[in-house]
C-alpha cells in the first residue's frame, strides 16, 4: 500500500525521458490526457488535453484511490493491485503503478479500447521503470556527493568574517 514517501529528486533530463514516454503512449493508446503522480499525490508531469481539469486534485485523488484499494488488497491478502479500471458513460481511467513508486493515469474514451490501452500501458510501464531506476540511483549519487559538500569545511568564523 501506498503510505508517506520521501520524495524524489526530478532532474530535467529525466523529465524529459519521461514526457516523450507519456506523450507516445498518449498518441499510440489514442488517449485524452496522461498524468503521473507520485505516492504522494503530486503531479509529476501530464500530457494531453488538461486545459478543463484540476490536475491538482486529479493527482491526489488518485493517490487516495490507490491508497484505498491497497487497504482492500491487504484485507483479501494481496500485496496491492497494481492495475484500476474505472469505466463511466464518456470517459474511462486507467491507472496503474509504475516502478512501485508512481502512479500512471490514462484517461480515454470510445475512440480508443481498454485492450490497446492495457498493450500501451504495458510498453510506456517498462520504460518509465528503466527512467525511475536511473532517477534514484542518479539521486544516490548526488545525495553521497552532497555529504562531501563543498560547504562542509566553512565554519562560523567564515561565515561571521563575510558579514563584517
Amino acid at each position: 500500500m501506498f503510505g508517506s514517501q520521501p520524495s524524489f529528486v526530478m532532474y530535467d533530463e529525466e523529465f524529459k525521458k519521461i514526457n516523450v514516454v507519456i506523450e507516445r503512449l498518449l498518441r499510440e493508446s489514442n488517449s485524452k490526457v496522461i498524468f503521473l503522480v507520485d505516492k504522494n499525490g503530486q503531479l509529476i508531469s501530464s500530457v494531453g488535453d488538461t486545459e478543463h481539469m484540476d490536475t491538482t486534485s486529479l493527482a491526489s485523488l488518485t493517490a487516495g484511490n490507490i491508497a484505498a484499494t491497497g487497504g482492500l488488497a491487504k484485507l483479501i491478502g494481496e500485496k496491492e493491485f497494481s492495475i484500476l479500471f474505472h469505466e463511466g458513460e464518456k470517459d474511462n481511467l486507467h491507472i496503474s503503478i509504475v516502478a512501485g513508486r508512481v502512479i500512471l493515469v490514462v484517461i480515454f474514451d470510445q475512440r480508443s479500447s481498454l485492450g490497446l490501452v492495457r498493450l500501451r500501458v504495458k510498453k510506456a510501464s517498462d520504460e518509465l521503470s528503466r527512467i525511475f531506476v536511473d532517477l534514484a540511483k542518479k539521486s544516490e549519487e548526488t545525495e553521497k556527493g552532497n555529504k562531501m559538500s563543498p560547504f562542509a569545511e566553512i565554519t562560523d568564523d567564515d561565515i561571521d568574517n563575510l558579514f563584517r
